[in-house]
């Protein structure tokens, strides 16, 4: 026999008023810096003490729609995460699969590492890769930068897919080779179509990680990469606060749908409920 409120929450309802002002603060928390982004990118002036915005206007999106400048940052940074997230994911999941079948101390030594570059601070980690990317030549460039975003990202979804593999039926490769396969078969037709999903979900996320970079892209860049967050960043040390909103709206825009297209697929597959 349940309690009262179990069935509310086992079905994932708030019913609780506590519940319900922890969600209305949390949604005020997101939501607000987004709103005053909005208002800000299509009110034609915004002066202190008005709490809003006396009128509209949407210049500010034609500029943002108009401006060869930013579309080419907005290619770049594409590009780059594009790049990051299935070059991250492919060596995560090499470096997951080896470290997920070592003895305890070397999955706890080797998970200690792939943490190091998640955890240091970005211009603590950049100056380090800036260095290595001085002695490589390749310092101010595209591939500098991609090394850079490659670090962070590998390390997190190496954590990720050790996770991923603690739930992983290995039998499954055990019996394939018991059978004859090849270690490739084994991993391109037993390991890749069972972690297909969960492979999906870390190049979405290698990225994110990337989209979002702006210090590594400033040490390793050295200011020569013009990627989105970077511009965005000129555009706020310029005083354009209106292109500048529009700019960084725009930024949110690939990992709100990323996201979503995550969620959905976790719901149609019956990981989430």
């Amino acid at each position: 026999m349940t309690r009262p409120g179990e069935s509310g929450r086992a079905a994932g309802v708030v019913t609780r008023p506590a519940d319900r002002a922890v969600l209305s603060i949390l949604f005020v928390v997101v939501a607000a810096p987004v709103a005053v982004l909005a208002l800000r990118a299509l009110s034609a002036t915004w002066f202190y003490p008005e709490i809003l915005p006396p009128a509209g206007s949407m210049t500010t999106l034609v500029a943002l729609a108009s401006d060869a400048r930013l579309w080419r940052a907005g290619a770049v940074s594409a590009v780059l995460a594009a790049a990051t997230g299935v070059g991250a994911a492919t060596i995560a999941l090499a470096a997951g699969r080896v470290i997920a079948r070592a003895p305890k101390a070397v999955r706890t030594a080797a998970g200690a590492a792939a943490l190091l570059p998640v955890i240091a601070p970005p211009i603590a980690l950049g100056v380090g890769l800036q260095v290595v990317a001085l002695r490589a030549y390749v310092s101010g460039t595209f591939w500098g930068v991609l090394f850079a975003h490659l670090v962070p990202a590998t390390g997190y979804l190496t954590l990720y897919f050790l996770g991923v593999l603690s739930a992983y039926d290995w039998s499954l490769e055990d019996e394939a080779r018991t059978l004859g396969a090849a270690p490739h078969q084994v991993l391109a037709r037993v390991a890749l179509p069972v972690l297909r999903p969960r492979l999906v979900e870390a190049v979405v996320l290698g990225a994110l990680i990337s989209w979002a970079q702006l210090a590594l892209t400033l040490v390793v860049g050295a200011g020569a990469v013009r990627t989105l967050p970077v511009e965005l960043l000129a555009l706020v040390r310029s005083g354009d606060d209106r292109l500048a909103a529009a700019a960084a709206l725009a930024l949110t825009v690939p990992p709100a749908l990323a996201v979503s297209l995550l969620a959905r697929g976790a719901r149609r597959t019956g990981t989430v409920a």
